[in-house]
């Protein structure tokens, strides 16, 4: 079941002018995902018109 939902981008400007952005994702998606503190890297594809985040091997 392919879940959706509607997510801000925040934009936070660094004292050296700098912008970087930030999404927040929903904690029970990354639960089910099996990431945690002690366990959170993923992996980040951009093709051009979608990102897409896996959990990293």
């Amino acid at each position: 079941m392919s879940v959706r939902k509607v997510l801000n981008i925040m934009f936070a400007k660094a004292g050296s002018g700098s912008i970087t952005t930030r999404v927040t994702l929903p904690i029970s998606w990354i639960k089910k995902m099996g990431l945690s503190p002690d366990n959170r890297q993923v992996t980040a594809e951009f093709d051009g018109k979608k990102i897409t985040i896996t959990k990293a091997d």
